[in-house]
């Protein structure tokens, strides 16, 4: 097993967060960093910025979802790009919601909530899904699956209900 390269792997999570911030001044983050909410959601209360957490599974690639189509779900409105896909989430959210409340995974393993990109994502060998802020955090959480997995598992009850700007 590789050993985790920590200073790495935070640091391209945190670069990709920086740069979001540098490059869009005057567009705010999909996520609020004062919310202590567990799931990540805009200022309306959608989840996924608007995406489908059924196409993920269903379709193998992000889709944009509806209004018209949504559901709640532990707090977050997921919208969905069809009545098939909605009725599909409620009769099992818990199959298709994102992992730590669509939060970045790699942020887990620093005990960081992290805005999740939802076309930066896979699907794990558990049937999860998982959102991450940058490419470079993705390839670097993928560079030692195993261990940065039961690192992000094992931090998530500590941080899922502190706000992000609380995680220091």
């Amino acid at each position: 097993m590789k050993k985790l390269n920590k200073s790495l792997l935070l640091g391209a999570a945190l670069a990709a967060l920086m740069g979001a911030v540098q490059l869009t001044p005057s567009v705010a983050l999909a996520y609020d960093v004062t919310s202590a909410s567990p799931v990540n959601v805009d200022a309306q209360g959608v989840g996924l910025r608007g995406y489908d957490p059924v196409a993920y599974f269903t379709e193998g690639a992000p889709a944009v979802g509806n209004s018209d189509f949504s559901a709640e779900h532990e707090g977050a409105t997921y919208w969905f790009a069809s009545a098939g896909n909605r009725d599909a989430f409620v009769a099992e959210p818990d199959r298709y919601a994102p992992a730590y409340g669509g939060f970045c995974q790699t942020g887990a393993v620093f005990e960081k909530k992290l805005d999740g990109d939802p076309e930066l994502w896979r699907i794990g060998d558990d049937g999860r899904l998982f959102l991450y802020i940058s490419v470079e955090a993705r390839d670097a959480f993928l560079s030692d699956l195993p261990g940065n997995t039961t690192a992000a598992d094992a931090n998530w009850p500590l941080i899922e209900n502190r706000a992000p700007q609380d995680l220091n």
